[in-house]
């Protein structure tokens, strides 16, 4: 059975806390130092506050609109970037002697080879899936968005319970889209493990250090912090 070198194991071990550790720090993040998504789901939050005062709700309607159009064309290039992955085993070898003939090291064998395009392909198809699910999400969202009661509702109660029941939909579709642009940026990342194990532990590193800095101190972060 073919097997990774040391190297490998710890440049993959490296990658997979990585991807871990971004995650809870990303969206668990703790109210003193808040990051853009735990940010953007309180403004989710405030959006939906502001719908139930408006009647109609065209402006609601269009902005949901467009942010199912963005999950659809991410779960398209999912599909496509998944094809593409899977199309590059069959072309293995081709891509096997490009490598050979530049100066990066050993070239691994075609079977270990062929174990890297598939987790490649892993990853796009969790990339998919999320984005898959943000769509229905933001659908759903749309849905409670249409069932909340008039701004003139007699009913105070029901249209809190209503415009609340719609923030948690959409911050749980912007959650799952988050997720799937966060496997995109691995992926960019996994790809320097073609390069070898110390590519790898190095795009990794500079991955998770650009998402971290667009995460806590961008600034965009600065503009919803701007009291």
């Amino acid at each position: 059975m073919l097997a990774f070198s040391l190297p490998d194991w710890i440049a993959l071990a490296t990658f997979v806390a990585a991807w871990i550790v971004y995650h809870f720090v990303a969206d668990r993040a703790n109210a003193r130092y808040r990051g853009l998504n735990l940010l953007m789901n309180e403004a989710r939050a405030d959006w939906m506050a502001r719908m139930r005062e408006r009647d109609p709700r065209m402006v609601d309607t269009q902005i949901m609109a467009t942010l199912q159009n963005g999950a659809a064309f991410f779960a398209s290039t999912s599909l496509i970037a998944l094809g593409a992955t899977i199309t590059m085993l069959r072309g293995a070898d081709d891509l096997i002697r490009v490598f050979q003939d530049l100066p990066l090291g050993a070239t691994p064998a075609r079977g270990l080879w062929e174990m890297k395009i598939c987790g490649l392909a892993l990853i796009f198809g969790y990339a998919f899936f999320k984005f898959g699910w943000a769509y229905r999400l933001f659908n759903y969202a749309a849905i409670l968005v249409g069932a909340t009661p008039p701004a003139d509702s007699e009913d105070a109660a029901a249209l809190e319970r209503a415009a609340r029941r719609a923030a948690r939909m959409s911050v749980a579709a912007g959650g799952h889209f988050a997720r799937g642009q966060r496997a995109f940026f691995f992926a960019v990342a996994y790809l320097g493990w073609f390069l070898g194990p110390y590519a790898l532990i190095a795009a990794t590193l500079f991955v998770l250090l650009v998402m971290s800095s667009r995460q806590f101190s961008s600034d965009a972060r600065d503009a919803l912090l701007d009291a």
